[in-house]
């Protein structure tokens, strides 16, 4: 497939599923009980097996174990540069803490900084950027939830680990993609060759790419998006240039393979997650402030940054 086409087939599988949802959702009863059936759907029965065919098929090396600590330097690099620029802001309260986690996380999943690995690098850049994903889940429960936590619901630290919490997001059907990562690295470290069947993998990443972007565009409404301010200008340069530029100086001090170290460059361009929008949710936070960063920043990512990725690839990139 052509530079050209798998740039337009991105784009597609962005855009075209994501205005459905948007055109589904005043018609729909229930907009969000729809979104979280689609998303336990895809959690469940569809990204598993994406995770667990791709890291089966790779040669592991010791060098992809350092991937996850990537992760989550670059998170807590995020972290650090929106404590720096939240009093700059003049940020206080929740609306502090929103822009902080939204400048931590970033959609390093399937539905962006994945696919774009897979376009890239193939079924192996697909698989380096699970491993790489591994750190998301302890680092999204151990640290923003109860940083989220403390800032908005009044919940205590102790309160977020009880048992009933802890099972609530790790034993869990929806974590089943992180069980499918643990689940290949066993059978690698096991030596069992991956099966040679014709495994579809497009379709299945195409399936959880569509519906993820289904369920977003069914819980967006346009009265999220605030004016560009300030908020907006230093999130974008934080994402997409300070971020960047601190990762690219990192790899130029390691040794790492073209394709480790092409993941990790790749994943330190990505907008901000839906998981900031989320945490804002449950810990009632600032949600259109949230809500506005993510769209945004997703917009910006891909008709301004995402062109010029494509034109980096073979040069920068694998």
């Amino acid at each position: 497939m052509s530079l050209e086409l798998k740039f337009i087939l991105f784009q597609i599988l962005i855009i075209a599923p994501f205005g459905a949802g948007s055109f589904l959702r005043p018609r729909l009863k229930n907009p969000q009980a729809l979104s979280k059936r689609v998303i336990t759907t895809n959690l469940v029965a569809v990204e598993p097996f994406v995770v667990l065919w791709s890291i089966w098929g790779l040669s592991l090396k010791s060098e992809f174990f350092i991937m996850p600590l990537a992760g989550l330097m670059l998170v807590g690099a995020g972290f650090m540069l929106g404590r720096f620029a939240a009093p700059v802001l003049k940020l206080k309260g929740s609306g502090r803490t929103t822009y902080i986690i939204s400048s931590s996380l970033a959609n390093h999943g399937f539905t962006m900084g994945g696919f774009l690995c897979y376009l890239f690098g193939g079924l192996d850049g697909l698989g380096l950027s699970a491993i790489f994903l591994i750190y998301f889940l302890p680092f999204t429960f151990l640290f923003i939830f109860p940083y989220a936590g403390m800032a908005g619901s009044g919940k205590s630290v102790k309160s977020l680990f009880a048992w009933q919490v802890f099972r609530e997001f790790f034993i869990t059907f929806r974590n089943m993609p992180l069980y499918a990562s643990i689940a290949a690295l066993v059978l690698q470290g096991m030596s069992v060759p991956r099966p040679g069947i014709n495994f579809p993998a497009d379709l299945f990443l195409m399936t959880a790419i569509g519906l993820y972007y289904f369920s977003l565009g069914i819980n967006f409404r346009f009265s999220d998006i605030r004016s560009v301010g300030f908020e907006q200008v230093t999130m974008a340069v934080s994402k997409f240039l300070v971020l960047p530029l601190l990762t690219w100086l990192f790899l130029q001090a390691v040794d790492f393979s073209a394709p480790v170290e092409s993941v990790i460059l790749l994943q330190s361009f990505m907008p901000a997650a839906i998981y900031s929008v989320l945490s804002s949710i449950l810990f009632d936070l600032d949600v259109p402030m949230a809500s506005a960063i993510f769209v945004v920043n997703t917009l910006l990512f891909i008709f301004v940054v995402l062109p010029v990725l494509f034109l980096l690839s073979g040069v920068v990139f694998f």
